[in-house]
């Protein structure tokens, strides 16, 4: 199995065509958000975007929103696969969201912004299907372009693998250095968003298609996350 490659902050068709073309496993709409994105869409926005996804191509929603039911209504009102709680949640509210989705997939991000991250991720393991690693600043909770120190990530995946739970790496990756990132990690999956934008913030189809081109001719680690419910 290859390690799956997915391209987030999709905001026009001409984006989301371009992804597709690239051969992108999944597409992320960037909705209900509380801290800077300049890829942030409304409800309606995403919704279109969504409803011209093709089949077998995960539809991902990745939202800021910290309450439950509020998350649970935009992922039903969008219409996605997957829920990327990306905001800074307890973990009651996680395990709500886990206990909501009726079949989706829920992603739980974790900064890693220092070693407390490897603790963080064993403990919200347990009520999510997989784990984001992601860079953050003061500012963002993602799309920083920065990336972080690998070597915790490496230890998050090792130790994560031995609950089952797969980690998807983030943080700053672009299609030159995926592949470096994906050898010192050993992620189940990639997630990119300003590493393949142009100066004007839309997709480069040369990066994109170098992303996922990279992403695809790696090995990814063992985990698979659980199959809907």
């Amino acid at each position: 199995m290859t390690v799956r490659a997915k391209i987030c902050g999709i905001r026009s068709t001409t984006d989301l065509q371009i992804a597709v073309d690239a051969g992108a496993d999944a597409v992320g709409f960037i909705s209900g958000i509380t801290h800077f994105s300049e890829d942030g869409l409304s409800a309606d926005a995403a919704r279109q975007l969504a409803e011209a996804v093709p089949p077998f191509i995960n539809k991902v929603l990745v939202t800021h929103l910290e309450n439950a039911s509020e998350i649970i209504a935009l992922a039903d009102e969008i219409g996605v696969d997957t829920i990327q709680v990306h905001g800074l949640v307890s973990m009651e509210t996680l395990r709500q969201v886990k206990a909501q989705a009726h079949g989706r997939t829920v992603l739980r991000a974790v900064h890693v912004t220092g070693t407390n991250a490897v603790a963080e991720a064993r403990t919200v393991a347990a009520n999510c299907d997989a784990v984001l690693l992601d860079s953050r600043t003061e500012e963002r909770l993602g799309g920083t372009g920065r990336t972080h120190d690998w070597s915790i990530s490496a230890q998050i995946v090792s130790e994560l693998s031995a609950l089952g739970c797969p980690v998807v790496l983030a943080g700053g990756l672009t299609a030159s250095n995926v592949g470096e990132a994906i050898a010192a990690v050993n992620p189940f999956g990639v997630d990119v968003n300003s590493g393949v934008e142009d100066n004007d913030g839309d997709k480069s189809v040369q990066d994109c298609v170098g992303f996922v081109a990279t992403a695809h001719a790696m090995p990814a680690a063992n985990t698979v996350p659980s199959p809907p419910r």
